[in-house]
């Protein structure tokens, strides 16, 4: 593969701008650019939120980044979070907030402010050393012409690498009192160490020393109809060497390729530790955020350094949060639970699309004799497409 490069333009609802700077007035905020010259009828020209004076508005935001996590804010506004991922949250004030790729939100925000002035909605780049500019959308009070500029400058993105401000809101993010709660004990639990390493020569992330390779045949398939032999049928491992410094870089870079899958038994209640680690180069350790399709979760605690037994007082049973999304920081641990009840093969992977083609990602298996039918269009290759070819020809 070759690497994506960072983002030339960060869009809002599809709209941005490159190589000229909305915010050109405030200096500091355009990075030398010149202002963009627009009429309001171009594609690229911003995005504009008409709104009435002293009403509350809800404002859904979903990040769909392949690379870049995000923060939000908008200008002289503060927002009250109410849901993350579909449900509902205990609500918490917030000038700004983190957002990182398959998360979404919404916010409560009052219209109170000076009705002439529009007003900058920003987005900026977290977690990465940022070289791509903010995206604005423009909030506008309907008691002003949308074609008038915000005279405050967009509001400061945190500095990329300001992670006591990125773990400060994800420990205020708890479940809305008479959410479901987790389960009181696991059945099993998994330890996803995640890693940076080399194989023959090239840059690959790895889960437990394993870099995931998806095979031609669907598991679904393959599975379902007993195709032993289109993937490894020996488990991953549930862990890693306790022995592993998690703050250095690894001693032996090397991994290997694998397409095992994780057999979970139907309705069992699961624990992962998502486990983070050092990079291959000394002092470096990435923000990742990992999403697990077909399911919920209950993110159970975050933690420093590397996950150990003293740390099973730190989980939250009492209301933690419903996701299907969250992230790991540098050198930390998450811990979520999730409940095999949906028969099927899921994909639980880094959300940072070039992280899972370098194999950052597992697959976890569940209840499959259950699952019904499977439409031809889920089978059509490797083994199961070979299989309906000779059905055709029967």
């Amino acid at each position: 593969m070759r690497w994506i490069g960072e983002p030339q333009s960060l869009l809002i609802n599809g709209r941005g701008q490159f190589n000229c700077s909305l915010a050109a007035a405030h200096n500091s905020s355009s990075g030398g650019r010149l202002g963009c010259k627009f009429r309001g009828n171009e594609k690229c020209a911003p995005n504009i939120l008409h709104v009435q004076p002293n009403k509350t508005y809800r404002l859904r935001v979903a990040s769909t980044t392949a690379l870049a996590s995000l923060n939000l804010a908008i200008g002289n506004h503060k927002m009250v979070m109410v849901e993350a991922d579909g449900n509902y949250l205990q609500p918490f004030s917030v000038n700004d907030f983190d957002i990182y790729s398959g998360e979404t939100y919404s916010v409560l925000f009052r219209t109170d402010k000076n009705p002439s002035d529009n007003y900058w909605i920003s987005v900026g780049v977290r977690g990465r050393e940022p070289r791509t500019a903010q995206g604005l959308a423009i909030l506008h009070y309907q008691t002003t012409t949308a074609s008038k500029l915000p005279t405050l400058a967009p509001p400061q993105t945190p500095l990329w690498n300001d992670y006591v401000h990125s773990k400060s809101f994800s420990k205020k993010v708890l479940a809305l009192s008479g959410s479901p709660k987790p389960p009181t004990n696991n059945h099993r639990r998994i330890f996803l160490l995640n890693t940076q390493n080399r194989i023959n020569g090239y840059t690959k992330w790895a889960i437990n020393n394993v870099s995931l390779t998806l095979p031609p045949t669907p598991y679904l398939g393959s599975i379902k109809h007993g195709f032993n032999e289109a993937f490894d049928q020996k488990s991953p491992p549930d862990t890693f060497l306790n022995t592993y410094d998690i703050m250095r870089p690894p001693s032996n870079p090397n991994a290997t390729y694998g397409n095992g899958v994780y057999m979970l038994k139907f309705n069992n209640t699961i624990d992962v530790i998502l486990q983070n680690a050092n990079a291959l180069n000394a002092n470096v350790s990435e923000i990742h955020p990992w999403h697990l399709h077909g399911h919920d979760f209950w993110v159970l605690g975050y933690g420093e350094g590397k996950f150990s037994k003293k740390d099973e007082k730190k989980l939250n049973l009492k209301n933690p949060p419903l996701r299907n999304t969250v992230v790991i920081f540098p050198y930390g641990w998450t811990a979520l639970r999730f409940v095999t009840d949906n028969p099927g093969v899921w994909a639980f992977h880094c959300h940072i699309e070039p992280h899972l083609h370098m194999g950052m990602g597992v697959v976890f298996a569940e209840g499959v004799h259950l699952v019904g039918k499977i439409p031809n269009e889920a089978l059509s290759c490797g083994l199961t497409g070979k299989m309906l070819m000779g059905e055709k020809h029967n």
